[in-house]
Parts: structure tokens; C-alpha cells; sequence
């Protein structure tokens, strides 16, 4: 393949529907586009013998961006610069407005095939075809609904879908958790592949899949693609650029995921915004800012329903933003209510800031909260004080960060606060899940919260009062506390803050765990995390906050002959103590968290790179697949069809499971 033509290949796998229109265009532009594009892509973009079709990959760059993208190229990718002139730039882009799409922006289907089918229980189903191979079809009828088929005979049949998965956690209580037993310990053992979707614009997934009425729900930065969850089969695909001069986690180009209520999907966007897209067609409903990108706000945490309301947060700790929780209308977008997790001077709370930094204290909501509907209470976890390393200026506890706040769902008040590492500075987020779990505690039912949090202690807290019942240490590496004190604060051993020569402190910044998912079963009484051993020397250096600009603050390092080891443990939530423990192969930098099922199995991201099933009572290991991935992604479930599977993010993928006989 040419140069000119590979790097146009490039560019259209890039680019996203909204930039199509109608199909023509001028002569010169076609001129070009047949010389340096159609011996791969073909005359009308289509596909060709040496590319694919480049008409459903636009997106909505301007035409500035466009030409920068077209000269600089991505090396980093293979995309080579090209050197073009400028008049034949703007010719070529000229034409490239004219292509008309399959797709338009948000599932446009105006070019789509339209078809109509005999159902095998009678009638006829018409409308735009989404999709077909043998065997299968997805069909749009004319009011907006998405129909899944199957062939039976001459006929078709629409797909059921028995048990979804329609949040981040799977459920709205955040453990991962299933009832079905279809795959167990006696058949796990021919759990196999069963489709793989690939996504174009990014090499790192860390989304959880969501699965409602049979479609599953994916999402990137900015992008979200709706799936026929028992084939992998696109439905609509909706994208927008990424945001040019972002700082912050968000910036890396990732999301987390999206939750849907109705007919509607909700999921944040890079710069800070929440959108509410129509789920049968991707089509945007509403579009609400959060909050300023350019005070160094972003976002990638899935959002939660709590009643008529969405509810999110936002990221930028290690920017120093002011955090906050907010909920949104889900008809309009209005915002409803916010909860700030650093007040104001003066307010509650401020005279635990003691100096300036209370300007930009942090405590980032970025990761997703939980709800328990008998209480109306939401439970959200929020991040580090800001500087993370540095706390010289701002003196005492440094409410509300590193805290799970509950709050009122109908007013956002704060009803109580626990706060795991008062004056952090060691960026030891609590954006760990929050996990609800009703069980017996003493002999008496209770409704519980458990954290295995990021300083290295398992917490177990009364949800309805914020009262600290258990706190215990679940890794060895554990130096900067001896214990947890009856009144939930931390026994602080000396030494043990980042200073200007650096400290050694166990855990390391990354945590003994992590925003990983994790799981409980009340059949065992096992709660499943995977957990890392890890030290770091922490290092403090003075800083100033400026927007566009990271804030930390300090950095760390690795000791010397320091090794980092990755341990799925089961805790029996009655003592915090590990039941069982299973080392992992690898160097511990992997982020897969776990889930655990009623047919005693957990499913967990290894650290060398595999899938794997374990005995959820011993942990013997007893199926694995080699999927060589470095994990960014927990896994999730769904009864598709009357068939049981298993999906998880890995590298640019994503892979579902099923049994294969």
C-alpha cells in the first residue's frame, strides 16, 4: 500500500459519522480522493481490496483539526506525516464533507436498508436492518425500537433476554454479584469465546459492559457503541472528539462506563459533561455541564439512576479541583441537587482546612456511588486532598476527602460521613466500591457497607449511621498505621509522611487496592478483592496551583528490589481476615477486579494475563483462558437467549463467553 493511501486509511478509521452529508461533491476533490484513496477504500469509500470501508468511522473533527490531523499523522500508530499542499488539503477535506454516512451522528439511519420479516409467532416486523449474517438480524422498526432476531425455519424470532446487567456494578448496591448458576463448577471447564468486538479508537478499555433487553452498552472516551449482546453485532455508534488541552485522568482517552433507565443511557463525557442519549438510536436528548474543564474538571466514572435522577461526579484530584456530587433530572438535565466535598470557608466541615489550600482541596468524585432504596441514601467515595503530597497548606483532617459521604437521594444532604485517611498525602483516594451487603453482624441482621480500601484496611461500616464496626489490615506491606482506633481513626506510626529526601511508606500510592471491582457472596460470606502488595518512597515538593496544570504536589518511586505482588483474597466480612489467598504471576501492575456467582465460582482479570474462574469457597483455580491482556477492566454477566454469559474488557476488546456445549 502507498504512503498517501495508508495514511488515509488512517484518517477516515478515525473520523466519526456527524462530518457526512450528502453524497457528490466537487470534481477536483473526487479527483483526489480516487487518486490517493479508491485503490484502497474504493470509488465511494465503501471498502475496497486493500482497506475497509471508511463511511461509519467520521467524526466530528472541524475542518482545522482535520488538516492538523492529516498533516502531522500518528506516527505512534503507523500513520506516518504526509506533506500536502495547502490548496489540495482543502480541496480533499472539502470532499470528504460530501460522503454521505450508513450512520449519521447518534444512529442516523437515513441510508440504512429497510426490510420487512415473518415472525414465527405471526404478523410481519418491518423497518431499517441494523444488521445481518446467517442466522441473525437486528432490525429497527418505525417506532425507534431496536428488535434482536433469530432464524427459525423460514421465520424469525425475537431473542429473549432473562437477566440483564443495567449499572456499572450490576447492581445498584455495587457488588458484583449474580443469582444465575447456568455456567458452574462442573461445566465452567468448556467456557469458551463466544464473539469479540473490537474498538478502533482506543488500545486500553476500561469500561464495564452494560446489558439491558439484549443490547450491551460499551463505552470510550466521548464514544459509546450499543451491541446485540449475543453476537457483538453493531446497532449504533455514537462519538464525539476527544477535548484538545484537557488535563487529568481523563485525558488518557477512557470511560468507565454508562447506566440506563427507560429508553434513555447516561454517561459522561471527557471535558466534565453529562449526556442522556436516546438507547435505541444514540441520538443525544440532552447535554448538562458539570463543570469547567478549564478549572481542570474531567470525567470517566459511570453515573448511577436514583429515582428520577441521575446521579455523578467528577475527576481531577491530582488537579485541584473543588469536588462535588450532583444529581440531574433524567427528562431534562436540570441539575436537581449538589453535594460540595470541600465546603466553602465558613461552612461545616472548613475548619478541618486549615491554611490556603482549602482553594483547591480536591476530594474528586470520579468514581461510581452506590444506593440503598429502603433508606434513600447515596453512598459516594471521594478522592485525595489536593496537593496529593503535600499537605503543608492545609493543615488538620481535610473533610470530605478520602470519605464515603451518604446522602440524602431526593435533597443531596448529608446524612453521615465516614472518613478512612484523615489529611491525606499519600493520594489515597476511597474511590474504592463502596459495597452494600444485608447480613447478620453479631448475631443480628444488619445492613452493612464494606471498603477494602486503598491504605491497606478492610472497613465494615453500619450504613444507616455511618458507625465503624471493623476495621482491619488485609495486606502484609502495611507501615504508615498500626491500627484503627475505636473512634475510626488511624494509630499514625512515625516517619511515615512524604518528605523533601522521600519516606518509605507501605502501602504505595497506587494502593493495596483500587477502583477494581469486587465482590461478596452470601452463600460463602466471602467478600473477593484483588489486592497488591507494593511499597513506595513518597517525595513532597512545593507546588502552586495554575489551571491547565497538574497539581501533586511531591511524586514517588520504587525501592530498590522492591517486587510487586499481585493477591485475589477472600475476607470473611465477620473478622477481615483472608479465608483463602491466591499469588499471581506478573509484576502487579494489572487493574482487573473480580465477580463472584451463586454457583460459587469468581471470575478474575490474573495477573500474568489471563481469565480465570475460581472455587469460590477454596480458590483453587479451575478454568483459564489465556487472553494476555494487562487488565484495565472488571468482568460482568448476562442471560442472553437462554444462555449465560460472560464478558470483560481486554486491551481494545471486548470478549463475551459462553459455554460451549
Amino acid at each position: 500500500m502507498s504512503r498517501s493511501k495508508f495514511l488515509i486509511l488512517f484518517l477516515f478509521a478515525s473520523l466519526s459519522p456527524a462530518l457526512w452529508a450528502q453524497s457528490g461533491g466537487s470534481s477536483a476533490g473526487r479527483a483526489i480522493f480516487e487518486t490517493r484513496c479508491a485503490g484502497c477504500h474504493g470509488g465511494d469509500g465503501t471498502g475496497g481490496e486493500h482497506g475497509p470501508s471508511i463511511i461509519a468511522r467520521l467524526y466530528d473533527l472541524d475542518d482545522a483539526r482535520l488538516k492538523t490531523f492529516i498533516r502531522e499523522g500518528l506516527p505512534t500508530r503507523g500513520m506516518p506525516p504526509t506533506v500536502i499542499e495547502d490548496d489540495e488539503l482543502a480541496t480533499l477535506v472539502g470532499f470528504l464533507r460530501t460522503l454521505r454516512a450508513k450512520r449519521g451522528p447518534g444512529g442516523d439511519a437515513s441510508a440504512l436498508p429497510t426490510g420487512s420479516v415473518t415472525l414465527s409467532g405471526g404478523g410481519t416486523l418491518q423497518g431499517e436492518i441494523l444488521g445481518q449474517s446467517p442466522g441473525q438480524m437486528q432490525l429497527r422498526s418505525a417506532d425507534g425500537k431496536i428488535h434482536l432476531l433469530r432464524e427459525q425455519g423460514e421465520r424469525w424470532r425475537a431473542v429473549t433476554s432473562e437477566e440483564d446487567w443495567p449499572t456499572y456494578h450490576g447492581q445498584i448496591g455495587g457488588n458484583r454479584y449474580t443469582p444465575m448458576t447456568q455456567i458452574s463448577k462442573s461445566n465452567v471447564g468448556s467456557l469458551a469465546p463466544a464473539w469479540l468486538f473490537n474498538f478502533a479508537s482506543t488500545s486500553r478499555l476500561q469500561t464495564t459492559p452494560i446489558v439491558v433487553g439484549g443490547i450491551m452498552y460499551v463505552t470510550s472516551a466521548n464514544e459509546c457503541y450499543a451491541l446485540d449482546a449475543g453476537s457483538g453485532q453493531e446497532l449504533w455508534h455514537f462519538q464525539r472528539p476527544l477535548t484538545e488541552g484537557l488535563i487529568g485522568n481523563a485525558a488518557g482517552g477512557f470511560n468507565r462506563g454508562a447506566t440506563v433507565a427507560g429508553d434513555r443511557l447516561f454517561m459522561v463525557t471527557d471535558h466534565a459533561h453529562l449526556l442522556a442519549l436516546d438507547r435505541f438510536t444514540g441520538k443525544v436528548l440532552w447535554d448538562t455541564q458539570m463543570a469547567d474543564w478549564r478549572q481542570n474538571y474531567n470525567a470517566t466514572g459511570a453515573p448511577i439512576v436514583v429515582n428520577d435522577l441521575v446521579v455523578s461526579g467528577t475527576a481531577g484530584g491530582e488537579e485541584g479541583v473543588r469536588g462535588f456530587v450532583a444529581a440531574y433530572d433524567q427528562k431534562t438535565g436540570e441539575e436537581a441537587w449538589r453535594f460540595w466535598t470541600v465546603p466553602l470557608p465558613g461552612e461545616p466541615g472548613s475548619e478541618t482546612w486549615k491554611g490556603v489550600g482549602i482553594a483547591h482541596g480536591g476530594a474528586p468524585t470520579w468514581f461510581t456511588g452506590t444506593y440503598d432504596p429502603e433508606l434513600d441514601l447515596v453512598y459516594w467515595p471521594t478522592g485525595n486532598a489536593s496537593p496529593d503530597m503535600n499537605g503543608d497548606q492545609r493543615e488538620g483532617d481535610n473533610l470530605y476527602a478520602c470519605s464515603v459521604v451518604a446522602l440524602n437521594a431526593k435533597t443531596g444532604k448529608l446524612s453521615w460521613y465516614y472518613q478512612f485517611t484523615p489529611h491525606d498525602e499519600w493520594d489515597w483516594d476511597a474511590t474504592e466500591p463502596p459495597v452494600l451487603i444485608d447480613a447478620q453482624w453479631q448475631g443480628k441482621p444488619r445492613k452493612l457497607l464494606v471498603q477494602a480500601n486503598r491504605n491497606g484496611f478492610f472497613y465494615v461500616l453500619d450504613r444507616a449511621t455511618g458507625e465503624l464496626l471493623q476495621a482491619t489490615p488485609f495486606v502484609d506491606k502495611l507501615t504508615w498505621a498500626s491500627g484503627i482506633d475505636a473512634d475510626g481513626r488511624p494509630k499514625m506510626n512515625p516517619n511515615q509522611t512524604p518528605t523533601p529526601e522521600g519516606a518509605l511508606v507501605c502501602p504505595s500510592l497506587v494502593g493495596a487496592s483500587n477502583w477494581f471491582s469486587t465482590s461478596y457472596n452470601p452463600s460463602t460470606g466471602l467478600y473477593y478483592v484483588q489486592t497488591l502488595e507494593s511499597c513506595a518512597i513518597f517525595t513532597k515538593r512545593p507546588v502552586e496551583w495554575e489551571a491547565g496544570k497538574a497539581f501533586w504536589g511531591g511524586s514517588t518511586r520504587r525501592p530498590p528490589n522492591e517486587k510487586n505482588e499481585k493477591i485475589l483474597r477472600a475476607l470473611d466480612i465477620q473478622t477481615g481476615k483472608a479465608v483463602w489467598q491466591v499469588a499471581q504471576q506478573g509484576n502487579g501492575s494489572t487493574w482487573g477486579g473480580t465477580l463472584s456467582t451463586a454457583a460459587g465460582l469468581v471470575f478474575y482479570g490474573d495477573d500474568s494475563g489471563d481469565f480465570v474462574a475460581a472455587d469460590a469457597e477454596t480458590g483453587k483455580t479451575l478454568w483459564r483462558f489465556h487472553l494476555n491482556q494487562n487488565w484495565r477492566a472488571s468482568p460482568m454477566t448476562y442471560m442472553f437467549d437462554g444462555k449465560q454469559y460472560l464478558a470483560v474488557a481486554a486491551g481494545p476488546s471486548i470478549v463475551a463467553f459462553a459455554l460451549s456445549r
